[in-house]
């Protein structure tokens, strides 16, 4: 039997309900030129990347950094997890352990859809003081006080070239930034996100003289012994569903240290699930805890990527997204199968 509400509760429930339509209503948008204007404003401004950085909020992130440092500010850059020793090309010349330190009078979240994605620490800390999202995810929540959002766009990088263009005039260093966050979240222009003004802001990066060849070798075209030893286990665990249409590896704490690799060697793995031959779905179930489990889910043409996850409190985009669940692994894995089978079934009608 359902418990029922009593009047109390349900005139305090919908008081928050109210006050968080009311916080959504405040939300200023912003375009590129009022963002770079209200940056221009703010003198000691903290930058916050998700947690488990990729390419496209670090590169955001460091381009943004060093564009606002050109103009004289004070910055600092957060993220709850350590940044990825493949990316620390992207703060060459900056001196990482010395950041300088005060009380930020404005808090950037940078590629963030919500504050869960900042991390522990970071979330708690910084999470009801987010002044400006710069974001380009369709389902992002709405927590900061203002938004400059584009869900068209391929990457993070791709709106903060047009902020940073209205802030400083375009650096070799701050173009590398904004080219790795691109090229990451296009998976090197392969994907279908990829549009002409994708392009056309890659090209306007590479006229800086970036040495884009190196930074898709490095990313695309180089792995550690650790990273294929975590693929040859990874494809050990593969399972195939929905006549082939469905892809799914999981990657236990046991396989992380048989190869003796980081959680953020997993990265790219849904992709090369993906790739397989029919393959429509791929999911990715990385263990945190016994009962815990974090999915990565990329689609094609067949299924919506962000759907699946929405079902279990996550989000992404159309081809990209995750979520976690918190139940034993075979009800997991029984409940995202469902969940790629409703997909499926939704595209065919």
């Amino acid at each position: 039997m359902i418990p029922l509400l009593t009047a109390p509760a349900l005139r305090k429930c919908s008081g928050i309900w109210m006050n968080k339509i009311k916080e959504a209503l405040q939300m200023k948008k912003l375009d590129a030129l009022q963002t770079a204007a209200l940056l221009k404003e703010k003198d000691q401004i903290l930058i916050l990347c998700h947690r488990r950085p990729d390419g496209d909020t670090l590169g955001a992130g460091f381009g943004l950094l060093r564009a606002l440092r050109d103009l004289g500010k004070q910055v600092r850059i957060e993220c709850a997890d350590e940044f990825p020793s493949r990316f620390q090309f992207l703060w060459e010349g900056l001196d990482m352990d010395n950041q300088p330190q005060f009380e930020p009078d404005f808090v950037v979240a940078v590629d963030v859809a919500s504050t869960g994605l900042l991390g522990a620490g970071v979330e708690e800390k910084w999470k009801d003081k987010v002044d400006l999202s710069i974001d380009h995810h369709g389902s992002n929540s709405g927590f900061a006080k203002a938004i400059f959002l584009d869900p068209e766009a391929a990457a993070a990088c791709q709106i903060m070239h047009k902020v940073i263009a209205g802030l400083v005039p375009l650096t070799r260093q701050i173009a590398l930034c904004l080219y790795t966050g691109l090229a990451t979240d296009t998976g090197c222009f392969r994907y279908s996100n990829t549009t002409a003004d994708t392009l056309y802001t890659a090209a306007e990066l590479v006229k800086t003289g970036i040495n884009s060849a190196g930074v898709n070798k490095k990313l695309f075209e180089t792995k550690s012994k650790g990273r294929i030893l975590l693929e040859q286990r990874a494809l050990s665990h593969l399972e195939y569903g929905f006549d082939g249409r469905m892809a799914m590896v999981t990657i236990f704490k046991k396989d992380l240290e048989a190869a003796a690799v980081t959680e953020m060697e997993t990265e790219g793995l849904s992709e090369m699930v993906r790739q397989i031959e029919g393959v429509e779905i791929s999911l990715l179930i990385r263990e945190q805890d016994p009962e815990e489990y974090r999915v990565s889910v990329r689609t094609g043409n067949m299924a919506d990527a962000s759907q699946i996850c929405a079902r279990f409190g996550g989000g992404g985009h159309a081809r990209a997204a995750g979520c976690t669940l918190c139940q034993p692994l075979d009800q997991a894995k029984a409940a995202l199968k469902s969940a790629c089978g409703a997909a499926l079934e939704n595209r065919e009608e």
